[in-house]
């Protein structure tokens, strides 16, 4: 199941149409498959595919579905011990094929939100949140990698990846053309987010380090894998040289979790998202404000960025202070 708008979802596509008139209908289709991220069409498509299955073994359909099938699924699910977070997800996929498809959507029946309501209730609706890699963490894990230019590859998306407070996949997107280094450090312009869907684009500062710099870290692995264009992480051969190709969103996770079990951290409770909560985290204990804050995570909501700060403070000028 992959969500891609065609032609016929768009508008019903009768053979007395002009060819003309159907090729940019297509072109339309195809802007329009743009409406969703890479990333969240591949979750849906997963997701979909996930429902499809549950209703092929029940002899239901999918496509259209009801809302019955739709609820009971979802109860399956929740049986099943997946989290409300993906139990939503795989509801606003179906909601979003049928929608694609013309049909009415299930998702919009009372039972089915009742359904998730319930859902939600049972099992709560708090995010099973990684831990983060703040400063006095991410500087034995950038410190600790291996020799070669793997190690200088690792060290460099470690620290870029916390001082800039990077998503993981905004991090494999950067280009060497994105980059300007100055005097007090370096600037990253970053082309499109999560928050960015549109591509306005949004540039940042990274400030260098006295213990371990970002800045001298990611020249040292441009120039030592020869870069000088395209994509800034890359993966290394056997052979000890960079493929052309840019590293996966996967592969930094992966960079983060070996790190953390190298020193001597549990792994399982790190990942890409680790590198940019820690800097969130730490810059709010050194009491930088959320302002100057945003200016670096690019968040949009005060109240998100608010939950690291709180738990960066949670002692400070505590109200229980002095009373026992």
């Amino acid at each position: 199941m992959t969500f891609q708008p065609t032609s016929t979802a768009l508008v019903a596509v009768s053979t007395a149409l002009p060819a003309m008139f159907v090729a940019e209908l297509d072109k339309a289709a195809g802007l329009a498959r743009e409406e969703k991220a890479p990333s969240t069409r591949r979750a849906y498509a997963s997701d979909f595919l996930t429902f499809q299955a549950w209703s092929a073994e029940r002899g239901l359909g999918a496509l259209p579905a009801t809302a019955e099938a739709v609820a009971a699924f979802l109860a399956s699910e929740c049986d099943r011990g997946m989290s409300a977070s993906t139990i939503g997800r795989r509801v606003a996929a179906i909601r979003y094929a049928h929608k694609l498809g013309g049909h009415p959507t299930p998702t919009d029946d009372e039972r089915v939100k009742a359904t998730v309501r319930g859902i939600r209730r049972k099992i709560g609706t708090a995010p099973k949140r990684k831990a983060p890699c703040t400063a006095e963490r991410v500087i034995p894990m950038a410190l600790g990698v291996g020799d070669g230019l793997k190690g200088l590859r690792d060290r460099a998306l470690i620290l870029l990846g916390f001082a800039g407070a990077f998503r993981r996949s905004e991090l494999v997107a950067l280009n060497v053309e994105d980059i300007e280094e100055t005097e007090a450090g370096m600037r990253i312009t970053i082309r499109r987010s999560k928050t960015d869907q549109e591509g306005a684009g949004q540039t940042i500062a990274i400030v260098r380090g006295s213990i371990a710099c970002p800045v001298a870290a990611l020249k040292a692995w441009l120039q030592a894998a020869g870069i000088t264009e395209g994509r800034l992480f890359r993966s290394v051969r056997k052979g000890g040289k960079a493929a052309g190709a840019g590293l996966s969103a996967q592969a930094v996770a992966n960079v983060v979790k070996t790190q953390a079990q190298a020193v001597g951290l549990e792994p399982a409770q790190y990942a890409a998202h680790s590198l940019r909560a820690g800097f969130c985290t730490s810059a709010a204990s050194k009491g930088a404000s959320l302002f100057k804050l945003m200016d670096v995570t690019r968040h949009k909501s005060v109240d998100t960025l608010r939950g690291y700060v709180r738990d960066a403070d949670l002692f400070a000028n505590h109200a229980g202070a002095g009373l026992l």
